[in-house]
């Protein structure tokens, strides 16, 4: 593999930031456990785009450019998107599946 041992940079987006605290806040009103829960979970995914981003599948959706963003899942239904750039992974959007997402497009 051409890529293989190599570590990307990982830049959290301030548009992922918010979301991932919005996300947060609204879980802490029922559960600071499952609140933790989703950062945590966030962090962890976002950790592991150090080592090989290229195995997550494309985002496809007809109205964004073909293969801009990846997306990988964590949690029980929320997923990260992210472009990569040279040695670096920019995580863009942390949005749960259940939502319309299409606002991103």
């Amino acid at each position: 593999m051409p890529n293989e041992g190599r570590e990307y940079k990982i830049i959290i987006t301030d548009t992922a930031r918010e979301q991932l605290i919005e996300h947060a806040r609204f879980l802490a009103n029922v559960s600071m456990n499952a609140a933790n829960r989703h950062v945590d979970g966030f962090v962890e995914a976002a950790d592991t785009l150090k080592y090989m981003p290229e195995r997550c599948a494309w985002l496809e959706n007809d109205a964004i450019p073909f293969q801009k963003y990846r997306k990988l899942l964590f949690g029980k239904r929320c997923m990260l998107l992210f472009q990569i750039r040279g040695d670096t992974a920019y995580v863009s959007a942390a949005v749960d599946c259940r939502q319309d997402y299409g606002w991103l497009l």
